[in-house]
């Protein structure tokens, strides 16, 4: 199930920009209707987030029905967006938006191909061969950070082929980034930015969790953590240029908080569904298996929230990909990469599905309502206690 079928169980939590409102609302979905919650004592997303049962208080909140899911999810998409209808945000507002870097193997590889071909696409394709033969088998079953990891590193470095990649794939440490800043999220049906300047890219589907600020992992969604490799293969010093630019960081559609019939084991088994769809006809599909993530969940938010960082105001972290895009597009050995106008829909049976358009970041709706728009309009409509 990826359509509406999939809101019909759970607890899901998300915003809505409603017409009668200059600031976003904290939603619900309860048979089939998007239901406003928003109230002096949540008036966001992060505040039911930082509750002791944010899931026990979301089916219990009382709020007002403001519109059909289905009419609601149609409106947000920005080709079609009535502006006097209600449209879905990103489902997260406060909360620090970072991610995590190079957790599955297949990824790892393409990251070192990229590194290797200098962001060019032309030379990644005899790469792949090359780097696979080198490496055969050594990293599939790997633990980073064991002894049997370091053991192949030093065998890597040995054949000259060691990179900065490999070191955050199968070393001690997890490579954690900050994708976008609060309240720099788009979500479903929006448009998602690439950068100018970058001719070799791809989209990354990946589920985000949402974490309180004691560190208690408590729901999920869905992810487009949009990837300029041209721009990260030239360097990764240049990680910020090739991650974080207008619109690039998706999520959605609605966070689903965690109960008996959700958990993070079942995210652990999810198996996350990639479609690209462009104007000219072409068509990639992908899939993303959380089973085959090198390093669990719980360990990727250790490394980002403790003792050594803390987030008052939480995080949703991206838990990052094994989709590797590697199917030609536009001539043989070429690889995958966007073009303007592409549709991108992203989807898990118990997540629904997040849908958005590629276009430059430079034609994306400029990034104008920050934390200080939104606490002042907290304020004005007497919801800041």
């Amino acid at each position: 199930m990826t359509g509406l079928e999939t809101f019909r169980t759970g607890t899901f939590l998300g915003r809505v920009q409603a017409p009668s409102s200059a600031c976003p609302r904290v939603v619900t979905i309860r048979d089939g209707q998007v239901v406003d919650i928003t109230s002096a004592t949540a008036p966001t997303v992060r505040d039911i987030c930082e509750m002791d049962d944010p899931v026990g208080y979301v089916a219990n909140a009382s709020g007002t029905p403001i519109g059909a899911l289905a009419d609601i999810m149609a409106n947000s998409r920005a080709a079609d967006r009535n502006a006097d209808r209600a449209y879905l945000l990103a489902p997260i507002d406060l909360q620090a938006v970072k991610a995590a870097g190079v957790t599955f193997v297949v990824s790892l590889l393409e990251r070192v191909i990229e590194e290797q071909a200098k962001g060019d696409p032309r030379k990644a394709d005899a790469l792949r061969s090359e780097i696979l033969d080198l490496i055969g088998t050594d990293l599939s079953e790997l633990v980073p950070g064991s002894e049997t990891a370091a053991a192949v590193k030093q065998k890597l470095i040995e054949k000259g082929v060691w990179s900065q990649y490999l070191e955050v794939g199968i070393g001690p440490d997890a490579e954690i980034f900050t994708k976008c800043q609060p309240m720099g999220a788009v979500g479903h049906g929006a448009d998602v930015g690439l950068h100018p300047v970058s001719h070799w890219n791809n989209p990354e589907p990946e589920v985000a969790v949402v974490v309180s600020s004691k560190g208690t992992i408590l729901g999920a969604t869905l992810g487009n953590d949009v990837n300029l490799r041209d721009v990260e293969g030239r360097s990764a010093l240049l990680l910020g240029k090739a991650k974080d630019n207008n619109a690039s960081a998706s999520l959605g559609p609605f966070i689903r908080l965690f109960d008996d019939g959700f958990t993070l084991e079942t995210v652990k088994t999810l198996d996350v569904a990639l479609e690209v769809r462009g104007e000219d006809g072409f068509v990639l599909e992908g899939k993303s298996s959380m089973s085959r993530i090198s390093r669990t969940p719980e360990s990727l938010v250790a490394s980002a929230i403790g003792d050594h960082h803390q987030y008052p105001d939480g995080l949703v972290l991206y838990l990052g990909t094994m989709f590797a895009p590697v199917k030609d597009r536009g001539g043989a050995g070429k690889g995958f990469t966007h073009k303007l106008g592409d549709v991108v829909t992203i989807s898990a049976p118990t997540l629904g599905a997040l849908e958005n358009t590629v276009r430059l970041s430079t034609q994306c709706p400029p990034w104008t309502y920050g934390v200080s728009h939104l606490m002042r309009d907290l304020a004005r409509d007497g919801l800041l206690g």
